[in-house]
């Protein structure tokens, strides 16, 4: 995935958000108010949450959601071996059917540098 290819995503998802947002009701707009704040920094460091949510994400094998923490990693300063060590425990959690998106996760992480 090149950086153009990692710009697209950023604006389709800020595209289809908008489209979201037309239609959201009650529940979506708290829904998504509460997935904002969740990453806020508290007990844990926001840096550290975005990594949660990147591993958990890997687990479940949604690139998106991958795609959308590697960006927010980036932006807060996780470091390469951070975001190494954080898809190593993805990957013994979620197994060898996680492989193609550490592949993936990787790429976009070095086209993001």
């Amino acid at each position: 995935m090149s950086s153009s290819r990692i710009n697209r995503f950023n604006k389709e998802r800020d595209a289809l958000n908008e489209v979201v947002m037309k239609y959201a009701g009650k529940t979506t707009k708290k829904f998504y108010n509460l997935d904002m704040h969740a990453y806020e920094d508290g007990a844990l460091p926001g840096k550290t949450k975005e990594m949660l949510g990147l591993v958990a994400s890997f687990v479940l094998r949604c690139d998106d959601c991958i795609l959308y923490h590697l960006g927010r990693c980036r932006e807060l300063g996780v470091s390469d071996e951070e975001v190494a060590e954080a898809l190593e425990v993805g990957l013994l959690v979620g197994g060898s059917i996680t492989i193609p998106h550490l592949r993936r996760a990787l790429m976009a992480w070095d086209e993001m540098a």
